[in-house]
């Protein structure tokens, strides 16, 4: 999978940095690092992929921080949550569609769990307090969801959500969504991997390579590649 190189990451935090005086570019931040999962899938010695479908505001970023983390094997931007039968960017981009802008991420069960994915969502790849936003993106197709494939998913998630709510882990509410996974309708090809092939574009620079460079930070351990 595509990588992204340390030397870019530390050159999007230069940038970040100037232009932190826009509200916009700073999110909701934890008031402390998150805890794991109290109640979690626990890794299975079996040798069968399993899938997570997560919506965090625009896919380019959640895409490349997944692509980053330890076992995860594929990860594919698409759209899912809603209740049109197909989708397309410029239906999706519409609002009229209910679909979110997405990622579907294949994991290899024995390295990492379902619950640790979900830390790096809620710690790294998005804010979980902003309601249909993710920083200058607005719509309900940027809004945060789970959408679960099971119900050892759904337990997992909202257990996670509710333990982080009564630790007032957040300044903010977690607005997160947890659903049942209907669909999942695969973006265009230009839109995967996007933040590998375009890493200087300035959407890219502001608001996501942050996320790889808070992901290196903040989970040393499950972050790969350079």
């Amino acid at each position: 999978m595509p990588r992204i190189s340390t030397n870019a990451i530390l050159t999007a935090l230069g940038v970040v940095a100037t232009l932190a005086t826009f509200a916009f570019l700073v999110p909701s931040q934890a008031a402390a690092p998150l805890p794991d999962p109290k109640l979690d899938a626990p890794l299975s010695r079996a040798l069968v992929s399993q899938t997570a479908v997560f919506a965090g505001g625009c896919f380019w970023g959640v895409d490349a921080v997944y692509k980053h983390v330890k076992g995860v094997t594929q990860v594919v931007s698409g759209y899912a949550g809603g209740s049109a039968e197909s989708a397309t960017y410029d239906q999706v981009s519409s609002g009229s569609t209910g679909h979110a802008e997405s990622v579907r991420i294949s994991y290899d069960p024995s390295r990492i769990s379902y619950g640790q994915l979900l830390k790096v969502f809620f710690s790294v790849a998005h804010d979980p307090t902003e309601l249909n936003r993710q920083g200058p993106d607005t719509g309900t197709q940027y809004r945060s969801a789970v959408f679960y494939a099971n119900d050892e998913q759904k337990r997992v998630a909202d257990a996670y959500i509710a333990q982080l709510q009564a630790a007032r882990t957040f300044r903010k509410p977690i607005v997160t969504q947890v659903t049942p996974l209907k669909a999942f309708y695969e973006a265009e090809a230009y839109h995967q991997d996007y933040l590998a092939r375009h890493p200087d574009q300035p959407y890219i620079v502001i608001n996501d390579l942050p996320k790889l460079a808070d992901l290196k930070k903040q989970f040393p351990g499950l972050y790969t590649g350079d």
